[in-house]
């Protein structure tokens, strides 16, 4: 295989470079041209005194919003559909003296209540006459 010349040093005719020149002497004064551009100091005005609202205005916010989660809290609380709490079912449920007959007294003890009857010696004609 024979190389070719023109070939063989390809890399020594392309142009390093990369582009990136400035003129000549661009930063010889480039500070002189910078600083000369920057504006000069203006005073500073002196710090305003903060008034009472604006010192107390974030907590007034957070207060706010806390009061809004709240109010909103309830809102949902007073829109579901009444659930009375089990505890308050149970209280009214044993304030009431016909539910306590009719449901509690008569279906829980009945088996257990003839079982002592008949334990203690009493005859259901005993019991009959109680009637």
């Amino acid at each position: 295989m024979i190389k070719n010349k023109e070939h063989s040093n390809i890399l020594d005719r392309i142009d390093h470079s990369d582009g990136m020149t400035v003129p000549p002497g661009y930063f010889a004064d480039f500070a002189k041209r910078v600083e000369a551009q920057i504006p000069e100091k203006a005073e500073v005005a002196p710090p305003q005194v903060r008034t009472f609202w604006q010192r107390v205005r974030p907590y007034a916010y957070m207060a706010a919003m806390f009061a809004g989660i709240w109010c909103m809290m309830n809102m949902v609380n007073l829109l579901k559909p009444d659930s009375a709490q089990p505890s308050t079912l149970l209280a009214e449920a044993f304030s009431d003296d016909n539910f306590m007959s009719e449901y509690y007294l008569d279906n829980s003890y009945d088996e257990e209540f003839l079982d002592n009857l008949y334990e203690a010696g009493y005859s259901p004609s005993d019991i009959c006459e109680f009637n």
